[in-house]
């Protein structure tokens, strides 16, 4: 699996700018989960090491199988065409990142990053894709050299968007765009009742039931409590434009599936 260079004492070597002055974590600490901030990134990455051989198949349980088509949709409605040079942070077990060799052309135009190494070895041993291990507010990388960026479903697992943003910023050559996918909770309290029903308990349940795994019913009940908790469109848009893009919108699917695009001025 290629990795980005260390430093001598074996740390990731960080190339990035200087991070604004004040943080804005998508949600307040849950702490039925992990006790702070310092701890939060921690216990993310055991979570995903550990849940990473059932995470594909309760994707698909979760979204009735039309992930896949979903993805495809929305990257090509966020610009991404072929030959473009990607970034897909926090690229999981690569379901957003086989899309993305789909429209480019090529895996070898595809770089995913992620914190989990169970997550990420899976998504190389499937896909072929280079690999950096990292985490999105302080990317290994040097800056102006990818075309699009992407996070799938990840954007409630940052510590803190103004900075995970600045990063994106960063890497992108001029005139490169942005994609961002998240759910978002419905505003209607009966659309956010049906949903909290769905996903924090029918589903958890099923997963322990199919898969036997303590640790990946826990990893679909976080994954409601964090969509619950997220900060609103409006101040996700926001950060972004803060952190220099242009051009940012949001479109919701149904309501409920959320796409921010954006992209850095030429």
């Amino acid at each position: 699996m290629p990795l980005f260079p260390r430093t001598g004492d074996g740390t990731l070597s960080i190339m990035s700018a200087a991070p604004p002055t004040a943080a804005l974590p998508p949600h307040p600490t849950l702490k039925a989960y992990y006790a702070g901030a310092s701890v939060k990134r921690g216990f993310l990455r055991e979570m995903f090491d550990a849940t990473a051989p059932d995470y594909d198949y309760v994707e698909r349980l979760l979204s009735f199988g039309t992930g896949r088509w979903y993805r495809r949709q929305a990257l090509r409605r966020a610009g991404l065409s072929t030959g473009m040079k990607v970034l897909d942070v926090a690229v999981g077990t690569g379901l957003v990142a086989r899309e993305e060799i789909a429209l480019t052309g090529r895996p070898q135009f595809v770089t995913g990053l992620d914190p989990s190494i169970g997550m990420m070895r899976r998504a190389v041993d499937a896909l072929g894709i280079a690999a950096v291990l990292g985490v999105g507010e302080q990317l290994p990388l040097a800056g102006e050299q990818f075309d699009f960026l992407s996070m799938g479903y990840a954007l409630r697992h940052l510590s803190d968007l103004n900075r995970a943003f600045s990063e994106f910023h960063r890497v992108l050559k001029p005139g490169g765009r942005l994609c961002v996918l998240e759910i978002t909770a419905p505003r209607n309290s009966f659309g956010r009742a049906v949903l909290r029903g769905y996903m924090r308990n029918l589903v958890p349940l099923l997963t322990r039931i199919t898969t036997g795994r303590a640790d990946s019913q826990l990893l679909w009940k976080y994954y409601w409590d964090t969509i619950e908790a997220c900060l609103k469109p409006e101040k996700v848009m926001d950060a972004l434009r803060d952190a220099g893009f242009i051009d940012v919108k949001h479109f919701a699917e149904l309501g409920l599936f959320s796409e921010y695009t954006a992209r850095k001025a030429v």
